[in-house]
């Protein structure tokens, strides 16, 4: 499986002997429509139409009516999608590319529609790459899924890890954080709110990073309420404000979930 997606990363080799029919014109109409020329790619599109449902067709293993069958704006959408995406240094022919896009966004679909589920065997999406291999674009799919999954999470070992190696610096403890938290959801609203204020000003955040302490006298200047508010939270504010402030993407996306 690791192969596979290697492979599906790098792109399918072309068969020594087959090319793509005009390629260097379709790569040239390709550069022309992405420079702009909608008449043109009206044009490519309605005169690719054929091509799309017979990807599709062969995808679904059974006959595709264009007029009927949302499978077909699935793919013809696809097929619009990779010539925004297509470019010549990616080593691979036009029609190629345009059909692994459809051929994702139409998996994409059907995972998604309920009628699909428990009535179509993943065997029937078997298809063959150029080395005759048997392949299961689901199955490619969810592989790549439960990469992506586990990378995030690596991820976010990674942000805590750094994340707290940044709160020694003010002689905080990350395992301290979830003492310091309000108990109140409006109280822990009211800061998440502060915290911003102050990771988005650049003169309070140069006091914060350079003196390791929080600049109450100058923050009271922003926002409504008492320094015993700020002094009692004090370490729940500086965790908050360098969290907006700093590379942690993911910590910052679950402050805003939780606002």
């Amino acid at each position: 499986m690791l192969l596979v997606l290697f492979k599906k990363f790098l792109g399918k080799k072309q068969s020594q002997g087959q090319s793509e029919p005009h390629a260097s014109s379709l790569e040239v109409t390709i550069h022309q429509i992405q420079a702009g020329d909608l008449r043109l790619r009206n044009q490519f599109i309605s005169d690719y139409q054929p091509y799309v449902a017979k990807v599709t067709s062969r995808f679904c293993k059974r006959y595709i009516d264009p007029a009927r069958d949302d499978e077909f704006s699935i793919a013809l959408g696809a097929f619009n999608e990779a010539i925004n995406q297509y470019s010549s240094v990616m080593g691979r022919s036009f029609l190629g590319f345009a059909e692994t896009v459809m051929r994702r966004r139409l998996i994409d679909f059907l995972r998604k529609e309920q009628r699909f589920k428990g009535q179509i065997p993943y065997s029937s999406f078997d298809q063959e790459d150029d080395e005759d291999n048997l392949l299961n674009p689901i199955e490619i799919h969810q592989a790549i899924e439960a990469y992506e999954k586990q990378k995030g999470l690596e991820e976010r070992r990674s942000e805590i890890l750094d994340f707290s190696r940044c709160l020694r610096d003010f002689d905080i403890e990350f395992s301290e954080l979830t003492e310091a938290a309000p108990k109140h959801d409006d109280s822990r609203q009211m800061l998440f709110g502060i915290g911003r204020t102050l990771a988005q000003d650049a003169e309070l955040m140069r006091t914060l990073l350079t003196k390791r302490q929080l600049p109450i006298k100058e923050l009271l200047e922003q926002v409504q309420v008492s320094r015993k508010t700020l002094e009692r939270n004090r370490k729940y504010l500086i965790a908050i404000a360098l969290i907006f402030n700093g590379p942690y993407p993911y910590l910052r996306d679950y402050l805003q979930i939780r606002e």
